[in-house]
């Protein structure tokens, strides 16, 4: 039994082709789309790429870009298919192409929900990039003269005070790294000294964060030197007192700046798949209408269409049986009890030809 029978009449195949003609058009749109998204959030993750330990992130942005450019190609073809469809004269030129456009289109489609999935499911790889891109991004802070770590200060910088965070996970975590370069301390001070041979790797830590750490929603001046030191400053406890400082991790500012970013266009990439899940169910019941009117020989007549010709375990059950016989016809079988003829008994018995012998006139 036919899955989704439909009967249709020559003026509601034609009906349909035009509908699909037009939706194949709206789908060039939505692959334009598609790969202005992935562009987008290639463009967002190259941003900050700094703080971001590795790029594999990017292979998201790289489905949506391929994807869009796939689409345009595939339904632009299949706004053609489509309008010459409508005419059954026009339709056999495009008979034998039908079916592998579909199977194609199938397959594209699911790349599709994948790529709709993957903005989903990047939420893992994503925070651990980010933990470790701005670990190493707080320890090159200081080495504004080396090299291609010079602007990580900046950006740094930049990031808190645009995100209103500070630090990887919180503020403290300024305190466990150095991140005020040598050149800028007074190496003949003693409490300098001091703190340099008490730790052991030889780094000045202290219990401070940079400037851009600072909330500018506080009603008190920037406390970013001796915070964990209540007598350093008259009347305050930072144990008790609402810290001056951004009490948010950039981890999580960014996690969650691109959580948002992802799910929009997750949603969107979901709703351009039902689309094109729609106008593939079109063109599928197009086509077998079409064919079906090749069988009867008139094109004026009604025609079935539908979804899959049989049902879905018989479907399912013939594919698999498809397969298995095109294995069967490589397979090579070694067993050494099979008997091999010999070229004795492959050799053709020669018939015997009787010659009638005339009873009037013997030899």
């Amino acid at each position: 039994m036919a899955v989704g029978k439909v009967t249709f009449t020559k003026a509601e195949r034609d009906k349909l082709a035009q509908v699909l003609w037009l939706l194949n058009w709206i789908s060039v749109v939505t692959g334009v789309i598609l790969f202005s998204l992935g562009v987008f959030l290639k463009v967002e993750i190259q941003k900050r790429r700094e703080v971001m330990s590795d790029q594999e992130i990017l292979y998201v942005p790289h489905m949506l870009i391929s994807t869009g450019l796939v689409a345009c190609c595939i339904n632009f073809l299949g706004g053609k298919i489509c309008y010459d469809c409508a005419d059954s004269r026009k339709f056999l030129r495009w008979k034998l192409v039908l079916l592998p456009y579909i199977v194609c289109t199938f397959f594209f489609t699911c790349c599709v929900l994948v790529g709709a999935l993957m903005c989903y499911s990047i939420h893992s790889q994503l925070e651990e990039s980010l933990f470790l891109g701005l670990r190493n991004a707080m320890r090159f802070y200081k080495d504004t003269d080396t090299p291609g770590r010079c602007f990580l200060k900046r950006t740094l910088d930049q990031l808190q005070i645009q995100f209103q965070c500070c630090g990887n996970g919180g503020f403290r975590d300024w305190f466990h790294i150095q991140w005020i370069s040598n050149r800028y301390l007074d190496m003949t001070s003693s409490h300098v000294v001091d703190r340099l041979r008490s730790n052991v790797e030889g780094k000045y830590l202290m219990d401070g964060v940079p400037f851009s750490c600072c909330s500018t929603f506080s009603p008190r001046p920037c406390i970013q030197q001796h915070i964990t030191n209540n007598s350093a400053h008259y009347s305050y406890d930072h144990q008790t007192e609402q810290l001056n400082l951004w009490r948010r991790g950039c981890r999580q500012a960014l996690l969650d700046h691109y959580t948002g970013i992802l799910q929009s266009i997750g949603l969107t990439v979901l709703l351009i798949w039902l689309f094109e899940l729609l106008v593939l169910t079109g063109v599928r019941y197009l086509q077998t209408a079409m064919e079906n009117v090749l069988r009867l020989g008139d094109p004026d007549s009604e025609s079935d269409g539908w979804i899959l010709e049989n049902s879905l375990a018989e479907t399912a059950r013939s594919n698999f049986d498809i397969i298995k016989n095109l294995g069967k016809c490589y397979q090579v079988d070694d067993d050494p009890n099979i008997n091999v003829p010999t070229a004795a008994e492959q050799e053709v018995p020669s018939h015997r030809v009787r010659i009638p012998v005339d009873s009037e006139h013997p030899a």
